[in-house]
């Protein structure tokens, strides 16, 4: 079979990578999810550029570290400026299409700069990080920030879910044994069934919003981005699912006291914030897990609907499906809540991708150990729809050549990933300017390094300590290792894309034409 002509990009938000059952899992089965590997390629190391929803997603949609594209937090705007997947695949004749989250804000003073009203076809472009918004639901809608034209609330109220904003009320709420409202945002009501049909709850919608494109569509081309919001917080699921897993179905806490005994700064004050003291206790972790564990399950049943409509539509037969997640979810781990520094449990995620063409025949169902970063999305996607190479603006690496088994001799050795919590508990904690709120990490095969602003390195041996335990930052016996995981870092820093106007070709082709001579400029001549 040809290239595919279809994309079918599915990022879920805050999935850990080791809450699959084709990654291992021993009591969250995902049959679906497994189905899908099982045809296509499972990565295991896949890493995320930016371990927090915004700039992770702008890292995926744009090909290019945080570093480079610069929205560095959440609702930081995205350069007008700044390319992304619709500006690579549109003039490929290929629609791109949202369903879902973007987390995505747009740079409306930039816009304004250059005359770009937001209501234009270009403008509802650029302020939609590219894609044309079938269904925009970043999927936080507390009742102090009610939307009011929210699609999703629509839906509810026409079928009766009689609030305001049944989004918070009922999606995300629950009924407790009094029979009063209780709010999914408090983790203490994750063991209570969400007070909404299941059908109606997000991931369904979601899904059938993604179905109804599909039938719309009809053969494409189109690269249709199903954004799922959960299982991010609030930490609430529908009925069946908020009792299928108990206490005796989480896995062991990877955390030690090690860990609190002088630790590094930044991860002290990252221990400090409610978030993490809340999940360092057990009782929460017991009571927020299996709803964790619920809302992964939903979203694999929603997986195999999916598949069953591709497969009956013959869309199976010409359509690329990548399944990812925009970061994972410490649950605990390393007493830590939610995400933002650089543990696996923080930075690793799944991805599986499927390839209809029969050039990834000899990979299917195969496990693939290379270093992947979500960045390697773009310029995958940019050759399946038949393009250019942009190796000048697009700074990760098309994953065709693994999916169709050829031999890369020169794929990277690390990966790379940042953080800036300007603005978090910590800034302030730790009496940091802005601009000291940054960290990097380089992970190797065995090795991982931080590099802090104006805070000593971290350093953990992953061949010896695989859980990260032990801090090597401080010790003089790793100096040297320290020091060469610097140089590899600083050398990364060096060769960020910046020169995004200009292509190596251009380059090639305007220093060999000797142009200056032919305008009559003569530079150094005797």
């Amino acid at each position: 079979m040809a290239r595919p002509q279809n994309i079918l990009f599915i990022i879920c938000d805050q999935l850990r990578w080791d809450y699959l059952s084709c990654y291992g899992h021993p009591h969250l089965h995902t049959p679906n999810i497994d189905r899908l590997a099982a045809q296509g390629v499972r990565f295991n190391r896949a890493y995320v550029q930016a371990p927090i929803c915004g700039p992770s997603r702008m890292c995926f949609y744009t090909g290019r570290y945080m570093f480079t594209h610069g929205s560095n937090w959440n609702r930081d705007p995205l350069k007008v400026g700044e390319m992304t997947l619709g500006d690579y695949l549109r003039p490929l004749g290929m629609r791109t299409i949202l369903v879902g989250k973007t987390h995505m804000a747009p740079d409306t003073e930039g816009m304004a700069r250059l005359g770009l009203a937001p209501n234009s076809d270009v403008g509802l472009l650029v302020g939609q990080c590219g894609f044309e918004p079938y269904e925009r639901d970043d999927g936080l809608h507390p009742d102090p920030i009610v939307s009011p034209n929210l699609r999703y609330n629509q839906y509810l109220r026409e079928l009766g879910y009689d609030s305001k904003n049944p989004w918070d009320r009922n999606a995300n709420g629950a009924i407790d044994e009094t029979g009063n409202f209780v709010s999914g945002w408090y983790m203490r009501n994750a063991r209570y069934p969400a007070n909404i049909k299941e059908e109606h709850s997000e991931t369904p919608y979601m899904t059938s919003r993604a179905i109804e494109f599909l039938k719309e569509a009809g053969n494409g081309p189109w690269c249709l981005h199903l954004s799922y919001i959960k299982p991010h917080w609030p930490y609430i699921v529908p009925a069946p699912y908020h009792n299928m897993y108990g206490p005796e179905h989480i896995l062991p806490v990877n955390r030690s006291e090690v860990e609190r005994e002088a630790p590094h700064p930044v991860y002290d004050a990252f221990m400090k914030i409610r978030v993490s003291q809340s999940f360092s206790r057990d009782d929460v972790r017991q009571t927020v897990i299996p709803a964790y564990m619920g809302l992964v399950k939903q979203i694999d049943d929603q997986i195999g609907r999916l598949m069953t409509f591709l497969e009956d539509s013959g869309r199976m037969e010409d359509t690329m499906i990548i399944f990812t997640s925009d970061h994972g979810d410490y649950l605990g781990d390393h007493w830590m809540g939610d995400k933002e520094l650089f543990h696996e449990e923080s930075i690793r995620i799944p991805l599986i991708i499927y390839d209809s063409s029969s050039a990834a025949d000899g990979t299917r169902g195969h496990a693939d150990d290379r270093f992947v970063e979500a960045i390697d999305l773009a310029a995958t996607f940019l050759e399946v729809a038949g393009g250019e190479p942009q190796p000048h603006r697009l700074e990760g690496r098309s994953l065709l050549p693994l999916l169709h088994g050829e031999t890369v001799s020169d794929w990277r050795d690390y990966i790379i990933s940042e953080s800036d919590y300007a603005g978090r508990e910590p800034m302030k904690t730790l009496s940091l300017a802005p601009e000291d709120c940054r960290a990097f990490t380089i992970r190797t095969t065995d090795w991982k390094y931080i590099l802090h602003e104006r805070f000593r390195p971290q350093l953990y041996d992953l061949k010896n300590d695989p859980h990260e335990f032990h801090d090597l930052g401080a010790d003089p016996t790793y100096q040297e290792i320290r020091n060469q995981l610097h140089e590899q870092l600083f050398s990364w820093l060096r060769k960020r894309k910046l020169g995004t106007t200009m292509s190596p070709a251009d380059i090639y082709k305007k220093r060999n034409s000797d142009l200056e001579t032919h305008q009559g400029i003569l530079i150094g001549y005797w």
